[in-house]
């Protein structure tokens, strides 16, 4: 048997059915065709943010390294500090201090439990008339999670993320702190970490600032104002005390990083996702750039906007052009790090 097509032709069946399948699946896919939203939109950025949040970027590396870095230091740190606090404060002298403040109460001397620590190396140089004068440097050791709060947003940045707080908020609105947004991530923030705590809490938890504060302590003699006791140290030691410093500074400066990387690829990112019509456009840059993205994130919504983008052409905005190797990631970093402990 042998039907006709609309010129009039005979064709098989099994040509027939062919023929038809084929326009069946040219129809569904031009039903199927998913619009795009603002709202739908903003759903592809976020899976494109997280994505450039987690892979294997210059900056990723080199906050993964810092982070790696520093805890490194503050185990070595740990050793360094209780030898040069216990020269200059025998144990057997807050054994002392302990007996007579039992006995004569604040008369007795006075001891605190601390883990903030500041350490000083006096030297000699020539004024600018030629004259010695004495001079000297200062480092502070702090071993809790406050020597400033950007370093605690900094530390737990992917800590925070994953609990849906927004640890970006200082370099995202610096120049907008009256944007409610501001405040409200700083207080979701600050409440994790433990910069803020209320009365109604879970108590069980253990928040992050009350771990640190109780992670490294040691009994010294004086009262609890960090500022009033200068432990001297020559200069190599004083050298050595001043990378924890830096290595905290560096994390920062690492965390910073990432929020400018990805926030200028959002930036080129949005630009280009506002002029796409449908969602196959972002499937596709999606593909060419690596990013796993299907329909399943998008809610039903009507779509805007005519495609002015390609794919293609925002795809190549937005990849990182070299790839680099294992040893140029290594020499990347120490070059970041500027100065390593000998």
């Amino acid at each position: 048997m042998f039907f006709k097509k609309d010129c009039g032709d005979l064709i098989s069946p099994q040509s027939f059915v062919i023929i038809n399948i084929e326009s069946e699946v040219k129809n569904m896919s031009k039903e199927k065709r998913l619009t795009l939203n603002a709202e739908k939109r903003n759903s592809i950025a976020n899976v494109f943010q997280s994505h450039w949040e987690r892979e294997n970027s210059k900056v990723i590396l080199n906050y993964n390294l810092a982070k790696e870095n520093y805890n490194s230091l503050r185990s070595t740190m740990k050793e360094l500090v209780e030898k040069i606090v216990r020269t200059h404060q025998p144990q057997e002298d807050v054994d002392t201090i302990r007996r007579m403040s039992n006995k004569y109460g604040s008369n007795g001397g006075e001891l605190y439990h601390d883990n903030c620590f500041n350490f000083r190396y006096s030297f000699t140089k020539v004024d600018d008339e030629g004259n010695k004068v004495d001079d000297y440097d200062n480092v502070n050791v702090d071993f809790g999670l406050e020597p400033t709060r950007s370093f605690g947003y900094a530390y737990y940045r992917n800590e925070l993320k994953e609990k849906g707080h927004n640890p970006d908020f200082l370099y995202e609105w610096q120049d907008e702190r009256r944007n409610p947004r501001y405040y409200e991530e700083e207080n979701a923030c600050d409440k994790w970490l433990g910069y803020r705590n209320s009365s109604n809490e879970d108590k069980s938890f253990i928040k992050p600032k009350a771990e640190w504060e109780n992670d490294f302590k040691l009994w010294v003699i004086g009262s609890s104002y960090c500022h009033t006791r200068n432990f001297a140290v020559d200069e190599t030691t004083f050298n050595v005390l001043n990378q924890f410093k830096i290595a905290q500074e560096k994390l920062v400066e690492a965390h910073e990083s990432i929020f400018s990387y990805v926030n200028e690829k959002m930036k080129k990112l949005r630009l280009g996702l506002k002029s796409y019509r449908y969602f196959d456009q972002a499937k596709s840059l999606a593909d060419k750039l690596g990013v796993a993205l299907n329909e399943s994130i998008l809610n039903e919504s009507s779509s805007l906007a005519l495609s002015v983008y390609s794919p293609e052409n925002l795809a190549s905005l937005l990849e990182d052009k070299v790839e680099m190797t294992r040893e140029e990631k290594i020499a990347f970093y120490k070059k970041q790090q500027g100065a390593t402990i000998m």
